[in-house]
């Protein structure tokens, strides 16, 4: 029986609760490296966990999977706590975890073949699921390789491949894009599209472009506890830059033109570029977050000052996990 969300996106939404973490803590020693932690996740939800460096994305995420017995607090996958009935939860749980081990003298074939074996797969519907798992992938050209020899991109995709090989109704990926080429890179994130409508998966990456490529919901964490969940948009809406209007003046209205958006009561500030063939483009950043492209046009337009390229920023997610995770002074 799969537990009904009682919180977040998927209690919003009526989906499925397939991870319920809850209270998670992880100590070795004096040091906490995660610290309480509690997030749900849905089906049909790609969660981009985030933070440093550090932060306790790859704890978290092993004790999610019964890799690491937390310190407290408990971790549920398709109804069955991790701790309790591990083997039940792990029939569920494809684990691609950091750095992709495996036997090194065993080729991509070899590997999967063991992989399926132990994950209960015979025969047809062992082929089968190989065969697709492959394509996928795209492994075929170096399947009969030893792994050692391959390059660290490929050892990724083999990593990958275990982790789908079972077809699993919950992925949890630590780096999965570490390693790839940025075409191999698009392959893996249109994959994980694919997969996202009938699964529930976990992300942990400090890519912050992969946030915006997968993901529908992020979770950023820092000195091992959660400072933010939300979805991308709302993380960038977040930034001091969020709905910031850029717009390009002649060099000799600059002073005038700065001078007199500072003015604008919905105007927090204005920050000039580096002059370039006689133009320099302002950056006009709003008080909250408010919508000011018109007011912008418009004061622009009523001091018949010309301008041309103006566009609105939709926040800066470097900006905000900054902030969020650097430590406060």
């Amino acid at each position: 029986m799969v537990e009904t969300a009682i919180a977040g996106p998927a209690a919003r939404t009526g989906a499925e609760t397939m991870i319920s973490i809850r209270g998670l803590s992880k100590h070795f020693g004096s040091i906490v490296a995660v610290d309480d932690v509690s997030f749900q996740v849905a089906r049909g939800e790609v969660l981009g966990f985030l933070g440093p460096n550090g932060a306790g994305k790859s704890t978290t995420m092993k004790m999610a999977t019964g890799f690491l017995s937390p310190t407290a607090g408990t971790a549920t996958v398709c109804g069955f706590e991790i701790q309790d009935r591990p083997i039940e939860a792990k029939r569920h749980i494809g684990y691609l975890p950091e750095g992709a081990p495996a036997y090194p003298d065993m080729t991509p074939a070899g590997f999967l073949d063991f992989c399926a074996s132990i994950r209960g797969m015979s025969g047809a519907e062992k082929r089968r699921q190989i065969a697709d798992v492959v394509d996928r992938i795209d492994l075929g050209e170096v399947l009969h390789q030893p792994i050692d020899t391959l390059s660290k991109g490929f050892k990724r995709r083999v990593g990958l491949a275990q982790a789908l090989v079972h077809d699993p109704d919950v992925l949890i990926l630590d780096e999965p894009t570490d390693g790839l080429d940025p075409n191999q890179k698009h392959e893996v994130r249109g994959l994980i599209q694919e997969l996202s409508a009938r699964k529930a998966i976990i992300i942990s990456t400090h890519i912050l472009e992969e946030v915006h490529a997968v993901c529908s919901r992020a979770i950023v964490i820092a000195r091992g506890r959660i400072v933010a969940d939300d979805t991308p948009h709302g993380l960038e809406a977040r930034s001091r830059h969020y709905n910031a209007v850029a717009v390009t003046i002649p060099m000799p209205m600059h002073d005038a033109a700065r001078a007199e958006l500072l003015r604008h009561p919905k105007v927090a500030a204005v920050e000039a570029g580096v002059p370039t063939n006689g133009s320099v483009t302002l950056l006009v950043i709003p008080r909250n977050g408010v919508d000011i492209v018109g007011d912008v046009g418009g004061t622009l337009r009523a001091r018949q000052w010309p301008f041309d390229q103006i566009r609105v920023e939709q926040g800066r997610l470097d900006d905000v996990f900054r902030i969020l995770t650097l430590p406060q002074i």
